[in-house]
């Protein structure tokens, strides 16, 4: 395998002092389609008064994702109780729990006939359990009215076992948890996160009998060691499934882009993952952790998903 250059970036975990790169590479291109599936999709999530991390995050493969009938919905409101430096989420007070919402969230998953649900969440952390009971219902729920394949993409509830726990129990399909960067960033990114909190909820979700999933930004000044080490971590940790993706700035206000990863690299960080022993590597520019994620379902050799136990 051909190594990637190594960056040599002397600004510490000062990223908002840095230099503003110059318009985005031609590989970046998005056009907007927004066909029949796209309207139906928009028009479902509103009727259901329903969130999808899709709008919330401003996620470039909206209209890609939309109009092949696929979005992953966003429970527990829309407003974030921590304020990482990358995302777009409003942060601030939430309101109170919807406790109709995993029933509509089903509603929706059904009328869509997914074949692949995908389900994320805010951070509650005033919550004493994070929320994780409206992530179980919500699985429950879904399983009730459609027959598809869940995956939970769910936050590290402060380290707590018994939250974890709760969702486990539900037993998703996957369980994804996003390390989002490398430990030395993790002050500016995701200031109210811990990376080991993240390591133990992936290993904890393997040892649970989970398939487990997680993933990576890059571009916010890492090293090429610091992204190798990180996956080195997390092939250790038990994750079976890896996600890598360019980040790019939402807003003014958030984290500058300190480089833009060429594709080439991004194949080279598949390479690596794959020999570190990966089941899968989702690896390229427009990456994000739910992009094709039924997809990905398939690259998971010798998992029968209808075979894994559930309540």
């Amino acid at each position: 395998m051909n190594p990637l250059p190594v960056l040599n970036h002397n600004m510490g975990t000062d990223l908002k002092s840095v230099p503003r790169l110059p318009r985005l590479p031609p590989w970046f291109r998005v056009q907007a389609h927004p066909g029949p599936q796209y309207r139906q999709m928009k028009k479902l999530v509103g009727d259901l008064a329903l969130h999808t991390v899709c709008e919330e995050a401003r996620c470039p493969n909206l209209w890609d994702c939309w109009n092949r009938g696929t979005a992953t919905f966003m429970i527990l409101g829309d407003v974030c109780t921590r304020s990482c430096g990358f995302c777009a989420v409003a942060t601030g007070r939430p309101g109170a729990l919807d406790a109709d919402e995993p029933r509509r969230v089903a509603q929706a998953v059904r009328a869509l006939s997914l074949r692949h649900a995908v389900i994320t969440s805010v951070n509650r952390d005033e919550l004493e359990d994070g929320g994780a009971a409206i992530f179980a219902e919500t699985v429950q729920e879904i399983r009730r009215l459609h027959d598809c394949t869940i995956e939970v993409l769910i936050p590290d509830f402060k380290g707590s076992h018994a939250a974890q726990d709760t969702v486990f129990s539900a037993r998703p399909d996957i369980l994804n948890h996003n390390t989002e960067t490398v430990p030395r960033l993790y002050r500016p990114v995701r200031p109210q996160g811990k990376y080991f909190w993240s390591l133990e909820l992936i290993s904890r979700a393997k040892r649970a009998g989970l398939v487990t999933k997680s993933g990576l930004m890059v571009g916010l000044g890492e090293t090429t060691e610091e992204v190798w080490s990180v996956m080195a971590d997390l092939a250790e940790a038990g994750c079976d499934i890896l996600t890598l993706g360019q980040y790019l700035k939402p807003t003014p206000k958030h984290l500058p882009v300190i480089r833009y990863y060429p594709p080439n690299e991004f194949l080279a960080l598949k390479d690596e993952g794959l020999r570190l022993g990966f089941r899968h590597v989702e690896s390229g520019p427009l990456v994000r952790s739910s992009y094709h994620a039924e997809e990905q379902t398939r690259f998971v050799e010798g998992t029968d998903f209808k075979s894994v136990p559930r309540p």
